[in-house]
């Protein structure tokens, strides 16, 4: 493969990957390649399958625009947004070097959205990667894979986690193409938030993504993954939407945004289903990874616990208000009820004891706090930090981190909420929705917390210390991200003592 960089036409900087050669732009003095397919159109005859590799082209292909999103969900109008550039070349990736030649050797941050494997598009302006690589020293590069039923739904004659696969495939692409962009295929490191996190975790229990990363960041570990009969139910509920049998035959032949919408009409009233699909109907969490033995072979908690992870580094953390933000969106924020705070409780406390476990270990918090404190602990907080345990009493290394710095934005009334990690570590501070939560200006403690954050980050990707001691199970030492940074002991105390004894496993279906 020929790997030579030029700039023929003066500010476009070009490439030559294994598929053909690319033409990007140059912007603020980095070469940025837009829209290259890493996989061929999951449509037609390939709707649902496992993603294959895209065919090569002749001439130079323009790399100027991103490609079409997935079909999305819903949420915070993303089904509309997706809909806005037209195309079935859902699989897409896109790349920022700021020294694209081919022996540049910079290190590689391969980059996974979140979205509660619902909604999620690499082309949205939050996740831009020109300040992390210019200021970074770093090769960036962001993808979409398919979200909802495309990639998560479980139902006969598709292969599960056609979503993981996705990013698996992008790793290989990666592998085989990032020396043309001046990246090096032996310092990747991939790194997500939110559900994003929880693929990221996911990919290192993967057999099929051994070798093709050597570091991982998770940023707000979604704890969520589904047994096969979990996830094949909730298909079934799906595809009854629409009249339908739960197999890729009856599926193939509904239009990508209508089975969105079938997948929106289920999460939206999943409660129903709280006696046969449990937590994740209370959160209305209708997609998640599958274990299913083989692509996914058990929970990431299990395969770091066996050493799965002992040879990447891994860095990991959460913020300390995560569920702030979204009782905000449902309407709640200072409005919850004695009767809903005991409600959640008992429901996502670990444990047949959970509730009281909260109630003793915070014997002074209202029903508001209770409530975003059991809900951040079972989706976010605690899944992160269990991911370190594992980790380390596997022999391999872990860095720690935890985010309390205030958002000012939006009243200041949201703490250091979940998604506030996101703008701060791409440093894109006033743009795309996150950055709401900053507020206007952006202000000089924004600034400068970002600065740290990305200096860890892309440390972290350059040679696997973010600045701080790792963690271990005595004196459990992470980074505090805050008004005043410091190195301190894991600062919540009370939940991860509740929490010590809890497993995370594989989340079942509880009734049929």
């Amino acid at each position: 493969m020929t790997v030579a960089a030029s700039e023929p036409s003066g500010s476009e900087p070009e490439v030559r990957s294994a598929a053909g050669a690319l033409r990007g732009t140059r912007e603020s003095g980095v070469a940025v390649f837009r829209g290259i397919p890493f996989a061929e159109p999951p449509v037609g005859p390939l709707r649902f399958a496992a993603p294959r590799p895209a065919r090569g082209w002749d001439g130079v292909r323009a790399a100027q625009s991103y490609g079409p999103p997935p079909p999305q969900g819903g949420h915070f109008g993303m089904d509309a947004l997706a809909r806005q550039v037209v195309g079935d070349d859902w699989l897409t990736v896109n790349v920022w070097s700021p020294d694209p030649g081919a022996g540049a050797g910079l290190p590689v941050m391969v980059w996974v959205q979140g979205g509660a494997y619902t909604i999620g598009m690499s082309g949205l302006p939050e996740y831009d990667g020109g300040r992390l690589a210019r200021e970074g020293g770093v090769v960036v590069v962001t993808f979409n894979y398919r979200v909802g039923l495309e990639g998560f739904g479980q139902f006969e004659g598709a292969p599960a986690n056609r979503g993981l696969l996705d990013q698996v495939a992008v790793l290989e692409w990666v592998r085989d193409n990032i020396r043309a962009f001046g990246g090096d295929p032996d310092r990747v490191t991939v790194f997500g938030q939110s559900a994003g996190a929880g693929s990221v975790a996911a990919l290192l229990a993967m057999p099929r993504a051994a070798g093709l990363f050597g570091r991982a960041v998770a940023q707000s570990v979604q704890g969520t993954f589904f047994s096969p009969e979990l996830a094949a139910d909730i298909a079934c509920a799906c595809a009854a939407e629409l009249g339908l049998r739960p197999t890729a035959a009856d599926l193939s032949t509904v239009d990508p945004v209508r089975l969105s919408a079938a997948g929106d009409a289920v999460g939206a009233k999943s409660v129903q289903w709280a006696e046969r699909w449990g937590q994740v109907a209370h959160r209305s969490i209708a997609f998640s990874p599958v274990v299913d033995g083989g692509a996914l072979p058990v929970t990431p908690w299990q395969a770091l616990a066996d050493g799965a992870g002992r040879g990447i580094g891994l860095l990991v953390g959460h913020t300390r208000d995560e569920q702030r933000l979204l009782t905000a969106l449902d309407g709640l924020l200072g409005q919850v009820t004695p009767e809903q705070a005991a409600t959640a409780l008992d429901v996502f406390g670990p444990g047949r004891d959970g509730a009281r476990r909260y109630r003793d270990g915070f014997p002074a918090a209202g029903p508001d706090e209770l409530y975003e404190l059991v809900q951040s602990d079972w989706l976010f907080r605690m899944p992160s930090l269990h991911l370190a345990r594992s980790q380390t009493a596997a022999g391999g290394r872990a860095h720690v981190y935890e985010l309390t710095w205030p958002a000012p934005g939006m009243g200041g009334v949201l703490g250091a909420c979940h998604g506030l990690d996101v703008p701060l570590v791409f440093g894109n501070l006033d743009r795309g929705q996150p950055a709401a939560l900053i507020g206007e200006g952006p202000p000089p403690e924004a600034e400068a917390l970002s600065a740290r954050m990305r200096g860890a980050w892309t440390a972290f990707a350059a040679h696997g210390d973010p600045g701080w001691p790792a963690y271990d199970t005595e004196r459990r030492l992470v980074q505090v991200f805050g008004t005043r940074s410091a190195v301190t002991a894991y600062p919540e105390e009370s939940s991860r003592r509740i929490w010590r004894d809890h497993t995370f496993p594989v989340l079942p279906l509880i009734g049929r």
